[in-house]
């Protein structure tokens, strides 16, 4: 069987057409995939860091940190800052950069599923940052904010399970100031010779079984695995945010392709 899906990932062709109808390797109906995601991230959200040290081997925070550092969010309240962070229900996002701005910013985190979002307001109420960050429910399609409301957008490890990609992006450009910054940080295609069979391996082999140990559930990460290798590869990816209308679209690798920060800006 984990033979059976590394050949599935392998054959993939990632079309970006086919995200809406596609839940891991399965196919479901039209409408249908946001309710199964749903589902899977309020099973997972207390487990959520837990979840991301399992799919990264604990390099996610690393991976956070450089995005953040990229973000350069400022470290001055000359004028009003504002940073919207989709997908980031439990604040990791949002705590890393207002710790980076020396508490000088605003975040809103805007997230679909209220378990994932119950978790970042106790953690932000833990951390004392109540003032700097808001959490609000809403839909990555048709995020609940005016035009031209923020200056920065991110989304980390949170794109590829939203079901039509090209609508968020649009979105994304929609709600950014003229001169705003689009960063995107998501799992990948590793690039690596070698390091792509060692990873199929250790994502379908280890991954699973070992979530269903930890949390008593292995088929939530059976999904987010292969979530991943559903999404279209970076080359793909980054056309996919020019469409939308963002200019000086760029990314990165990170850990020979195993993750991807993406970034583009509005003009």
């Amino acid at each position: 069987m984990a033979q059976d899906r590394q050949a599935q990932s392998r054959n993939s062709d990632r079309a970006p057409e086919n995200m809406p109808t596609s839940f891991g390797f399965q196919s479901v109906g039209e409408g249908q995939k946001q309710a199964l995601v749903d589902d899977v991230f309020h099973k997972v959200a207390d487990r959520y860091d837990v979840m991301n040290d399992l799919m990264s081997g604990g390099l996610h925070r690393l991976w956070k940190d450089a995005m953040v550092s990229v973000l350069a969010p400022p470290k001055s309240k000359a004028r009003p800052w504002r940073l919207l962070d989709v997908a980031g229900g439990t604040g990791d996002i949002a705590t890393r950069a207002v710790r980076k701005s020396g508490e000088q910013i605003e975040v809103v985190v805007c997230d679909i599923n209220e378990s994932m979002l119950g978790v970042g307001r106790e953690r932000a109420a833990k951390a004392g940052l109540t003032d700097q960050i808001e959490f609000t429910q809403g839909n990555a399609e048709d995020l609940p904010f005016p035009d031209k409301s923020f200056d920065a957008y991110t989304i980390a490890f949170g794109i590829r399970n939203v079901p039509d990609i090209p609508k968020a992006l649009s979105e994304a450009r929609r709600v950014l100031k003229r001169g705003g910054k689009f960063l995107c940080l998501e799992f990948s295609d590793v690039d690596v010779p070698g390091l792509d069979k060692v990873y199929d391996a250790f994502s379908f082999n280890v991954i699973p079984p070992m979530g269903r140990l930890v949390t008593g559930d292995g088929d939530p990460y059976r999904y987010l695995v292969e979530s991943i290798r559903n999404f279209p590869h970076q080359d793909r990816f980054a056309e996919m945010i020019r469409d939308a209308g963002f200019e000086r679209v760029s990314y990165r690798n990170y850990s020979g392709g195993i993750a991807a920060l993406h970034s583009g800006w509005k003009y």
